[in-house]
């Protein structure tokens, strides 16, 4: 009896593993496209790894932000305590640094897919590498997966090929054609948790800014709030606020962000500390006015869109204009354009539609023997080790599901 897994990333490997495990007695055969395993692992969390996030159950169901309650079975089974007890006992210690994100402690990805790879050897699953799946047949007594390395035969198949954005690492939407060959519905694939384009031009890139408040507001209408850090790109914004903000991004509709550059100050506190720096300032000209408080390059960034003459000396500054400075600082606002290069996305929002998977086993439910997991489903989450817990969770309950009826 063989089971084939298509795709090397966390959830496929995962899946092979619990497969394996489940039933050491099945052959588990692992396709990967890629030169080697976990190509876009690697380079997650700045090569760091961030692989799951050590936090309540309530708090992972709120960082879902599509389809949380497909989750509930497998996260159940496989939640961040069974990943991080994975690792912790595969050789791979790890750590928890803010925001409860977990890290390999030696800081390197490469220890993360070691530890795969090594689990994956002990327990004897055939990997190849260098092999691009070209076309999957439906048989009587299972599939036929045919490939640039050869034809296989299993009679289970799990297709874990990942979404359609971070291209360079391979994902480049298979596993959508492959599914709609099934007939499975696939919601639109689109870029998530990625930088996005402003409206509003600025000479702001590569400044970074800690402790600002952003909201996202759509037609009006505030959707999100973040607080934390954010950089300002060339063509617009970016940043762990920013990136979790893209989540809640709709092409279709009017949408700006507004940043609070100074959320612990009220403005009338800030009005006080403003008027406190005027005063040792008088005689100067008012772009250069809030450098004691911002950056320079952004503190003539927010007098210029103030609309105040930046050439004004700062004792005639009226009690008006100063408003609009307060206004400006509370709320820098930018409409948003759209999202930066698709290709520089961390995830894809979208996938196949999870109404036609068994949220226990992650099989579909019209075709027999066939089971979906990781990116390639309609599930995804905000920054910080999240993404790669839904891939280890659905790649768990796949792998299991697809053995134990060989047992």
């Amino acid at each position: 009896m063989t089971i084939l897994v298509i795709g090397g990333g966390p959830a496929g490997m995962m899946a092979a593993i619990k497969a394996k495990q489940t039933n050491p007695d099945i052959d588990v055969v692992l396709l990967e496209k890629n030169e080697k395993l976990g190509k876009k692992l690697f380079i997650t969390g700045k090569g760091r790894c961030n692989v799951t996030n050590d936090c309540s159950r309530d708090a992972f169901f709120n960082a879902v932000v599509t389809n949380p309650k497909f989750l509930f079975a497998s996260y159940a089974a496989f939640d961040c305590g069974e990943a991080i007890n994975f690792f912790n006992s595969n050789g791979c210690p790890l750590k928890t640094e803010r925001g409860s994100r977990v890290f390999p402690v030696s800081d390197k990805s490469s220890d993360v897919l070691k530890c795969f790879e090594r689990v994956l050897k002990k327990l004897g699953v055939k990997i190849n590498l260098n092999t691009n799946v070209i076309k999957i047949t439906k048989v009587n007594a299972g599939f036929i997966v045919n490939s640039t390395s050869g034809e296989y035969f299993g009679e289970k198949l799990i297709i874990a090929t990942g979404g359609n954005y971070y291209r360079l690492t391979g994902s480049t939407g298979d596993g959508y054609v492959f599914a709609e060959n099934f007939g499975l519905k696939v919601v639109e694939p689109k870029p998530s948790l990625v930088g996005l384009v402003t409206a509003q031009k600025h000479d702001l890139a590569g400044l970074s800014l800690k402790n600002v408040s952003l909201k996202l507001f759509a037609e009006g209408k505030k959707v999100a709030e973040e607080f934390g850090e954010m950089l300002f790109t060339h063509n617009g914004l970016s940043g762990p606020t920013v990136l979790t903000l893209s989540t809640k991004f709709e092409s279709d509709k009017k949408q700006r962000i507004e940043i609070d550059l100074k959320p612990a100050l009220d403005e009338e506190t800030l009005d006080k500390r403003i008027l406190k720096d005027f005063s040792l300032q008088k005689n100067k000209e008012l772009k250069n006015s809030l450098n004691m408080l911002l950056p320079e390059s952004l503190a003539q960034y927010v007098v210029k869109v103030s609309g105040i003459n930046p050439s004004k000396q700062i004792n005639t500054v009226t009690l008006a204009e100063r408003k609009k400075l307060l206004k400006t600082l509370k709320g820098l606002s930018f409409d948003i354009a759209g999202v930066d290069n698709p290709d520089t996305a961390i995830i894809t929002r979208g996938g196949v539609d999870v109404k036609q998977i068994d949220p226990k086993t992650m099989q579909c439910k019209n075709v027999e023997g066939l089971f979906i997991c990781g990116e390639l489903l309609d599930v995804d989450a905000v920054t910080g080790g999240f993404n790669i817990q839904i891939a280890l969770s659905s790649g768990a309950a796949a792998g299991v599901a697809a053995a134990k009826e060989y047992e």
